[in-house]
């Protein structure tokens, strides 16, 4: 691959932090001194080679960082990863959340929620050139948008020529730099094992980001494949995947002062964000978040508590808005109090003196970082204006507009349709349609809903949106009793409820659309040309964005090299390595005592109360009263060790990313931060940052011993 400034930004570097950078793969040759001098016994080199062991072995979820383990396409994750599959196959007399899942053979193995997908990573190529060409580098705004667009597609579609592929454009700093990545598209996914939640998400929201923690959180898929190897959907006749890579058990636990990497898929962070950006998602955005995520779960929770059912429906959605809850708060405490804006508002400064103490950097750049700060102001007000319209719309709506939208779409040529909606994403957006009765109730989605809507109908006339106050009937001075009539006419009147009616608009056309008096639908008709207006006005100002921020991250870049230091990307969900050590901390949060690297099963019966988040399995008690700890017991903390601290450095999305000792051998699940360090996806804190493991021997110890999952451990090698 050619020098890009992104490598050259490596190259030039000479100081970085063995436990800070979401690297690249493809970068770690880059790094190879501070990879050996942590502990790396593998040649750095192989952890570019995609295809090659360990990274063969390393998939995503789509959200979710996993890992072969088997030679016939097993899949270890997280628990909370694989917790919506579990969800929507339990039943009030099945609840395979509360008693845990195994299937003993092929057979037993149930399909994974609707739309599960396991990605293998193929490839990955820098198309920065052929995304923003010298044609394309003149334009501005949508024109913009929509030149890159195009040229995405056919990048895309060239790339899916090759079958049961996906093909993604992902952007990096900001713009200035896109790589093409190609993944296997494995379609038939099947929940293998997952252990009851008082063992899965033992501790629950209470221990969530908190240390010492005592949960595991892990749970195991099946990839499957035609019998030709193919990527296929759902069938009887498919055969287990085959990977050419899987992970190995590790031969010996892991302890403290050892070398671990992490290889996943991190979703974002925000660590070249401007000082603008910091002060509008701390000052506003977060708090904003955290209200109306306590109402959310406040809604659900009063919806659902007479009806186990329902409760199951939205038991995933619960426990994702409850860890973002947690999250975002814990953001705040580390925030408020601290140096992070002033800082981050004095670096920026000094970015710009720099920047106009020469005339040829001040020509090239200065411009840009002006004009780069307007329109992010611009952005953050209309986020503002349009924040309760979000949240408002009934989630049957948001499904008319999107089938309202694909029989528009489908009537243009395949390369010309919106992304979203071409060929390549029908199979998914079928299922997703389809699926929706297993996480849908109407009386707990009509309650969110009125929640925001009486907020967003209480706001003047010129905050709203008068398209989407048109299409459903919204006036001034509405009172919740009107908002909740008119609600309940939708909802009743509504046929969209039914799954088979619901499939069965994905083939109409856009005339069938305008016949409708499914109010749902003729709500979705109402909104589309209003809605398109409104897509192209963010698509200008997303071209200028763009274009702005490209040119202000090249600045930072040129900036950050001429003082020595590394400038990794900025996670976004691909493929990255993470590296460090196992190690404790020497004060716990808010000034408490230091913490230990390790806990271990004795902290679980501790812990355990019988009931509610804390109901750890009688067997498993059982076990550990008895010390039937088998060859899983550590001999210095003398018990089995359940989770454990590292210096990685993760976020949201690498969970479930395989831990691997100084051999690429498999020694844990990464699954958590702490409540403290997670600020790090903003201002990395090399002092405070510890992400959470749970241990191998942990997992294999549940799996021998409480859950019998011996076809499991004889596939894995692991008996």
């Amino acid at each position: 691959m050619k020098k890009t400034l992104l490598t050259l930004a490596i190259l030039s570097t000479s100081a970085a932090y063995a436990d800070e950078g979401m690297w690249m793969p493809q970068q770690l040759p880059q790094v190879a001194k501070q990879l050996k001098a942590a502990g790396l016994k593998l040649d750095p080199a192989t952890l570019t080679k995609l295809t090659e062991f360990p990274m063969g072995a390393i998939v995503s979820l789509g959200g979710c960082s996993a890992s072969f383990v088997s030679p016939q396409g097993l899949v270890a994750t997280n628990h909370h990863c694989v917790y919506n599959s579990i969800a929507v196959n339990s039943t009030p007399e099945r609840d395979l959340l509360a008693n845990g899942f195994l299937a003993k053979n092929l057979a037993e193995e149930l399909p994974a929620s609707p739309g599960s997908r396991v990605f293998v990573t193929k490839d990955v190529s820098n198309v920065s050139t052929k995304v923003v060409t010298a044609d394309v580098a003149k334009l501005n705004g949508k024109a913009r948008v929509d030149a890159m667009e195009k040229n995405e597609k056919s990048i895309v579609a060239e790339c899916e020529k090759d079958p049961g592929h996906r093909c993604t454009v992902a952007s990096y700093y900001g713009g200035l730099e896109f790589y093409l990545i190609k993944q296997l598209e494995i379609r038939d996914v099947r929940l293998v094992h997952a252990p009851p939640s008082g063992v899965g998400k033992f501790g629950g929201d209470t221990d969530n980001w908190m240390w010492p923690r005592h949960t595991g959180d892990y749970g195991f898929y099946r990839a499957y494949v035609s019998r030709d190897g193919k990527a296929a959907d759902f069938s009887k006749d498919n055969v287990p995947y085959a990977p050419k890579h899987f992970l190995k058990i590790a031969k010996e636990g892991v302890k403290e002062g050892d070398f671990i990497m992490a290889l996943g898929y991190p979703g974002r962070t925000n660590r070249h964000r401007l000082p603008s950006e910091v002060a509008s998602t701390f000052d506003w955005n977060y708090p904003a978040f955290i209200k109306s995520s306590g109402e959310t779960l406040a809604i659900i929770e009063r919806e659902t508590k007479n009806d186990p059912g329902v409760k199951l429906k939205y038991a995933g959605q619960v426990a994702s808005v409850n860890n973002y809850y947690k999250n975002r708060k814990g953001m705040l405490t580390s925030y408020e109090g601290s140096d992070f804006l002033a800082r981050k508002t004095r670096e920026h400064a000094d970015m710009k003196a720099w920047v106009n103490s020469n005339p040829a950097r001040q020509k090239e750049y200065a411009a840009d970082i002006e004009l780069v700060e307007k329109l992010i102001a611009e952005r953050d007000g209309l986020a503002k204006r349009d924040y309760y319209l979000m949240s408002s719309s009934p989630r049957l709506l948001n499904t008319a507009r999107s089938l309202y939208r694909l029989a528009n779409e489908s009537a243009k040529p395949n390369v010309e349709r919106k992304g979203g909606y071409q060929e390549r994403d029908l199979p998914r957006f079928a299922s997703g349609v389809a699926a929706i009765d297993r996480t849908y109730d109407p009386k707990v989605d009509k309650a969110l809903v009125m929640n925001s809507l009486t907020k967003y109908a209480a706001q003047p006339a010129a905050m709203r949106n008068a398209n989407f106050d048109a299409a459903m009937g919204i006036k001034d001075g509405m009172s919740q009793v009107d908002l909740s009539a008119m609600l309940d006419r939708m909802y009743s009147a509504t046929t969209l409820n039914d799954a088979a009616q619901r499939s069965a608009w994905l083939k109409k056309t856009p005339a069938d659309f305008k016949a409708s008096n499914d109010p749902f639908i003729k709500a979705a008709v109402a909104m589309y040309d209003g809605g398109l207006k409104r897509e192209a006005e963010d698509e200008e100002l997303g071209g200028k964005l763009q274009q702005a921020y490209a040119s202000y991250m090249k600045a930072k870049i040129a900036y950050m090299n001429s003082k020595g230091q590394a400038v990794y990307p900025d996670a976004n969900g691909t493929l990255r390595v993470t590296f460090g050590k196992v190690a404790g901390r020497a004060h716990g949060a808010d000034g408490t005592g230091a913490w230990t690297a390790f806990t271990t099963v004795k902290g679980v019966a501790a812990k355990a109360t019988g009931e509610g988040e804390f109901n750890a399995p009688a067997n498993q008690l059982a076990a550990i009263k008895a010390k039937d700890f088998g060859k899983y017991v550590d001999p210095t903390l003398k018990s089995v060790p359940v989770n454990y601290l590292a210096t990685l450095d993760i976020t949201g999305g690498n969970s479930g990313s395989a831990a691997l000792n100084s051999k690429g051998e498999f020694i844990g699940l990464a699954f958590d931060g702490t409540l403290d360090s997670i600020i790090s996806d903003w201002d990395f804190n090399k002092a405070n940052t510890r992400d959470i493991q749970v241990d191998v021997r942990y997992m294999l110890w549940n799996m021998k011993h409480v859950d019998k999952a011996d076809n499991l451990l004889k596939e894995m090698n692991a008996e």
